[in-house]
């Protein structure tokens, strides 16, 4: 098996370019595809949805099958095992939990000036479309991901997007996932596809105003040629992680968790990051072993993310290898050092960080109740996870007296008749001259 192994402070340009952009560098490439996709869903509707079904996806639907019907969950509930639904729901209380320490104050107002009000208040968005992908798998834990804290925020409408298996049907456990929340708009739509009749409506897909979700890259191609026409939420595609360890760590602990999120699929990105060679050596030939005994699918994710968008990365100290994750910015972030909370003022840019021998990435996934939908392609420079302020907008709001508009009115005047806004100065004026003729 080919590892990429670099040494940090002796690679080439375009080696550093490549590792940091990842799979993102693909995107200029398919956009003309994608591009028209989203533009016959919008011309097309329901029709084009039904068409790419069987285009793309290899799926027989009628119009009449785009939506989960209340039967279709009903079946569900019968082919999931008690085991996997206490699991669900057990996820969902640890979720929920979480989450709602997130919700904010209604609103809040405080004196700024005397006379002068300010405050703010927030109000759920209105709609909200929740992508929930299959390619290469079922997610029944991104359902719970995504469609928990929308029902925190109390988004009055939330509607969900996620593929059909082959035989036109939508993964049981994620139904079951869904109807745990108390979400049951389901459509059978998937791809780029799928982004384009979220942001624009169809027939039956009622357009929303906020899409949130992790894609592969088409999705992801899809969410920034709709962004003005809706918000496309954080950037969310292909899955990628660090393990940054020191000599301290368990070489079986660290190859097992480098494997993790390289086996979702063949764009993924996964490296391990560390200033000790035996680690390195000793992770690389474990890890050689472990992905031997992966399924066929999975081992050959593993193999092609390990020499192709991920690998090893070798620096001088853990300092170094600290300035390597910044740069990064990964989704996910997995610390195993001696001292792993030392570290954690000195991480900037990650979507999660995972400390100590036992914080397993799968547990982020599945039964933290942290959020596991996460900015990829470095966007952790400047996004978030997804939260219940995803699904929230503030507005601001304010009062002025008479005596407030005396204190403030006139610093208003100055700075509109500096910037050259005649009518500013005159309306901001009026309001002085009529709350002093009030206050007499």
């Amino acid at each position: 098996m080919n590892i990429n192994r670099y040494i940090w402070s002796e690679v080439s340009d375009e080696d550093r370019t490549r590792v940091l952009e990842r799979v993102q560098a693909n995107y200029d490439a398919i956009e003309a595809t994608v591009r028209e996709i989203v533009e016959t869903v919008k011309a097309n509707g329901d029709r084009a949805l039904v068409d790419y079904a069987a285009k793309l996806d290899g799926v027989t639907l009628s119009v009449d099958d785009l939506m989960v019907t209340t039967d279709e969950f009903d079946a569900a509930e019968s082919q999931v095992s008690a085991q996997l639904r206490d699991a669900l729901e057990q996820a969902h209380k640890n979720i929920e939990c979480h989450h709602r320490e997130q919700v904010p104050l209604a609103s809040w107002m405080k004196e700024t000036t005397p006379g002068v009000l300010s405050g703010e208040r927030v109000t759920p968005i209105a709609s909200t479309g929740l992508y929930v992908p299959r390619g290469k798998g079922s997610f029944p834990s991104v359902m719970l991901m995504l469609c928990t804290p929308a029902v925190i925020a109390q988004v009055p409408h939330i509607a969900v997007c996620t593929p059909p298996g082959p035989d036109g049907s939508i993964d049981a456990a994620s139904l079951v996932a869904a109807r745990i929340c108390g979400v049951e708009t389901i459509y059978k739509v998937g791809g780029a596809q799928a982004i384009a009749a979220l942001a624009y409506g169809t027939q039956t897909v009622r357009g929303v105003r906020k899409i949130v979700g992790p894609g592969n890259q088409y999705v992801s191609a899809a969410k920034r040629l709709v962004y003005g026409v809706v918000d496309p939420g954080l950037p969310a595609g292909p899955s990628e992680s660090i393990v940054l360890a020191d000599k301290s760590a368990d070489p079986q602990i660290v190859a097992r968790e480098w494997m993790v999120e390289a086996e979702h699929g063949p764009d993924s990105a996964a490296f391990v990051v560390t200033d000790s060679i035996e680690l390195a050596d000793a992770v690389q030939k474990l890890a050689t072993e472990l992905v031997s005994e992966l399924p066929e699918q999975r081992r050959r994710f593993v193999e092609t993310v390990f020499g192709g968008y991920g690998g090893v990365v070798l620096t001088k100290s853990v300092s170094a290898s600290v300035d390597f994750v910044n740069e990064y910015a990964p989704e996910h972030l997995r610390v195993i050092t001696q001292n792993p909370f030392e570290l954690l003022p000195q991480i900037m840019n990650a979507g999660e960080i995972l400390l100590g021998d036992y914080t397993s990435i799968p547990f982020g996934n599945f039964s933290i109740g942290l959020n596991a939908v996460l900015p990829t392609g470095g966007n952790a420079r400047s996004y978030s996870c997804v939260s219940v302020h995803s699904f929230l907008k503030q507005s601001s709001f304010a009062y002025v007296s008479a005596r407030g508009a005396q204190e403030i009115g006139p610093i208003a005047i100055e700075l509109a008749h500096w910037e050259g806004f005649p009518a500013h100065e005159g309306a901001a004026r009026y309001a002085v001259e009529r709350a002093a003729r009030q206050e007499d």
